[in-house]
């Protein structure tokens, strides 16, 4: 069978979107394998079509790189090398390169090599794929690179965003009345809604008659428990409007936690790709400091708020510079409140994703 390298090793948003491209690949009937970094390995291990994940972290990639160690160099080396892989579908945001991966997986002994890239790659890459700068999602961009290395969508993908299935249940901890989800929190403080615009947000949707669910990662139980209040305190789910479930989840938790509700709130962070992926319709609080024509949730369902033309769109900062965080506070709760409402109404669209059970296995290269 042939074995083929899919490399994506930036977040776990990063990861969801680069599920299609995976399909495409599994599609061809050769074994995948993931190549992720710390931060995507919960995504990886949610997408159909992998059948193993490999995580290292990448000192030119990692939003908080490690020095460049030879030990650790040469041990991935090695640890790809192992799986003899036929090829591999090297995967990048536009401001990144693939030639140092490339580089590697040459000396690992891969023989067929795809990517997008505008530097002169010598040796390294069989295909040098080139995109256009604007009017493609990186969902579309992770595809097309994907068909140029020999593996395209096969008929009857519809190329969408996908988790595997059966998800973990997780109405024990929502209970089983209707809710929207609101999820404060984001990887980089420039995408985030100020916290005090999530705490005015919470009892405005109550009194719009939603149930509250607040979610957030182990790192972010400050932020959801202040967000959802007095309310959010411990109480049988069904009898709260407000449920503060941060950090009670882990990712696949929340794709079926996401997966149940009628909307979620949510900045341009994972979770909105995860959404995105389950088919729940998404409130996206989106900061433009990454092109949303490349970087909003890839699906139909959605309201996007905030100011995607202002003059800093594109800066890609983490924390904002501009007194105010203007792209965002331009954003007030009643536009929430009504995006909730048009969007949380019932809609005959499906919420589909492609079914698979067996789970990866998940190998590290140690540091």
């Amino acid at each position: 069978m042939t074995r083929v390298l899919v490399a994506r090793l930036d977040n776990d948003g990063d990861v969801l979107l680069a599920g299609p491209a995976v399909r495409a690949v599994a599609a061809s009937g050769a074994s995948v394998t993931m190549l992720v970094g710390p931060r995507g390995r919960q995504a990886a291990g949610l997408l159909p079509g992998v059948e193993d994940v490999l995580v290292w972290h990448c000192p030119w990639i990692d939003a908080d790189p490690r020095p460049v160690e030879r030990d650790d160099t040469l041990a991935f080396v090695d640890r790809v090398a192992a799986d003899r892989f036929d090829a591999a579908v090297v995967l990048t945001s536009f401001h990144q390169s693939p030639l140092p991966l490339a580089l590697l997986l040459r000396m690992a002994g891969i023989g067929h090599i795809g990517a997008h890239g505008v530097d002169y790659p010598g040796s390294l890459l069989d295909v040098r794929h080139q995109l256009p700068e604007t009017g493609m999602h990186e969902a579309q961009r992770a595809l097309s690179i994907a068909a140029a290395t020999g593996f395209p969508l096969p008929p009857g993908d519809d190329g969408r965003l996908a988790v595997r299935r059966p998800l973990p249940d997780t109405s024990a901890l929502t209970g089983r009345r209707p809710y929207v989800v609101v999820h404060p929190g984001a990887s980089v403080p420039a995408r985030s809604w100020p916290p005090e615009r999530f705490v005015a947000l919470v009892p405005a949707l109550v009194a719009a008659g939603h149930r509250v669910v607040v979610t957030g990662g182990p790192a972010e139980t400050s932020l959801t428990a202040r967000v959802a209040g007095a309310a959010g305190g411990e109480t049988h789910p069904d009898d709260a409007d407000v449920l503060d479930l941060g950090g009670r989840t882990d990712f696949a938790g929340l794709a079926d936690l996401l997966d149940r509700a009628d909307a979620v709130v949510v900045g341009n962070t994972g979770p909105a790709h995860l959404a995105a992926a389950v088919g729940t319709p998404i409130v996206s609080l989106f900061a433009p400091t990454v092109p949303s024509e490349r970087w909003a949730p890839f699906t139909d369902r959605r309201v996007l708020l905030g100011d995607l033309g202002i003059a800093c769109a594109g800066c890609r900062a983490r924390t904002c510079p501009v007194a105010g965080h203007p792209c965002l506070t331009v954003v007030d709760v009643d536009d929430v409140l009504a995006a909730v409402k048009m969007l949380a109404a019932p809609s005959s669209a499906p919420r589909t994703s492609t079914p698979q059970t067996s789970t990866p296995q998940t190998l590290e290269v140690p540091a």
